[in-house]
């Protein structure tokens, strides 16, 4: 039974998603407030969290942060706050999906599903990807060009991670989406202007030259592919 802690001050949602979670099966901590959530998280072990933004002493943003320092647990912003750059923040920081009100729960539990399936999946993968002369070490997050670590957000970690493991593939927008944070595929919460942000920002990082990239390419009319040099 996966174990989830819900970070949330709506009585009324929380009532409603404790009846749904315990219907299909789920394990649910609630907490209302930021100290609530910093306490369950100390003294206990979960799955998966789901953050709201705005709470009375504070945002789930702070937990986030502190959950990222040692966990690569799955977590979930569920927030009326559909702010760009509240997506943005979100997701760089090491969110896994960011979901506005109002919504349907059974989205919901599809992505929540999905992330726990990718989690279980995780620990049969490889450790470690390597190409072009870079290196993800998976189970320490951490990335490296030519021996040196790169610095990136949570959100270009998870595009350089995606790339890599699909070599010389072309991605669509859509799968590109879908696969790191949009459940549904719909993209109603990283538009591909954001998903060009991120790319962009990646380039600069990992490429050379980014304004001629060679390992990150746009596919005209189809996506984006990693075109393994070396």
């Amino acid at each position: 039974m996966s174990k989830i802690l819900l970070l949330q001050d709506d009585l009324s949602l929380i009532n409603g998603l404790t009846f749904a979670f315990q219907k299909a099966g789920f394990a649910l901590d609630v907490a209302r407030t930021i100290k609530e959530a910093d306490a369950a998280w100390t003294a206990g072990k979960y799955d998966l969290l789901i953050l709201d933004v705005s709470l009375p002493d504070g945002s789930g943003f702070e937990i986030c942060r502190k959950v990222r320092q040692t966990s690569k647990v799955p977590i979930i912003f569920l927030t009326v706050s559909d702010e760009e750059i509240n997506v943005i923040m979100g997701l760089d920081m090491g969110g896994d999906d960011y979901i506005t009100k109002p919504f349907k729960v059974s989205v919901l539990m599809s992505r929540i599903n999905a992330l726990l399936r990718r989690a279980n999946d995780f620990g049969s993968a490889n450790t470690e990807l390597h190409s072009n002369n870079i290196k993800v070490l998976l189970l320490q997050g951490q990335a490296y060009k030519n021996g040196e670590l790169i610095d990136l957000t949570a959100a270009e970690y998870k595009l350089l991670c995606l790339f890599m493991q699909n070599p010389n593939v072309i991605l669509s927008k859509d799968q590109i989406l879908q696969q790191l944070w949009d459940g549904d595929g719909n993209g109603n919460y990283v538009d591909s202007n954001t998903l060009t942000v991120y790319i962009r920002r990646l380039r600069i990082k990992i490429e050379d030259n980014p304004s001629e990239p060679q390992m990150l390419l746009n596919i005209r009319r189809m996506g984006y592919k990693w075109n393994v040099i070396c």
